[in-house]
């Protein structure tokens, strides 16, 4: 389970670089730093999307740490085949659920005005405050995404982490701890 978590993982980064570095090379090669308000939109939903998914996957991969170091005995009964497999398909389809939203919040809004934003991706927020329209309602579903999307993974990356360092000071030897660190870090 863990070296199929960590494709999954190598895959997410792959891809990460995709989405910003075509658009950054062209940039810097043609000098040309314009692109499109779609052009924009997907792009941030590529880059939202694997952010998001990057979360759930590390909760994943945490978890299943905390189990082979917590509950040995019981690990290869529940780590099994099916069960890292819904856990890898639930993180890519979080990230994508979650930044479908915003983008399609995004995309109602109206722009007029200066249409440059300092940065060399899009960025929700300075897209947000392009918009001539109001935002306030999009920047509350940006919040309240971010939260919901964000917060449990890392709740329970920490809470991981947290049994498994209990569980390892617990181990009467040395030896034993450096094991279980090693297979930790």
């Amino acid at each position: 389970p863990m070296y199929f978590l960590l494709g999954n993982l190598s895959c997410l980064e792959t891809f990460y670089t995709s989405t910003i570095l075509p658009r950054m090379l062209a940039s810097l090669l043609t000098g040309d730093k314009t692109i499109s308000f779609s052009g924009c939109l997907t792009q941030l939903y590529f880059f939202a999307s694997l952010a998001c998914t990057e979360c759930y996957l590390l909760a994943a991969m945490s978890y299943d740490r905390y189990l082979a170091i917590c509950k040995p005995l019981h690990y290869s009964t529940l780590m099994n085949n099916r069960f890292c497999l819904q856990l890898a398909a639930g993180s890519w389809l979080n990230g994508c659920l979650a930044t479908t939203i915003l983008v399609l919040f995004l995309s109602q809004l109206t722009f007029c005005g200066p249409n440059e934003i300092d940065h060399f991706y899009c960025d929700p927020i300075p897209v947000m405050e392009l918009s001539c329209s109001d935002t306030h309602l999009t920047i509350l579903v940006d919040l309240i995404i971010v939260s919901v999307f964000t917060l449990p993974p890392f709740l329970l990356t920490l809470m991981s982490y947290v049994f498994i360092l209990v569980s390892i000071l617990r181990i009467p030897s040395t030896t034993g701890r450096q094991k279980a660190f090693y297979t930790c870090s």
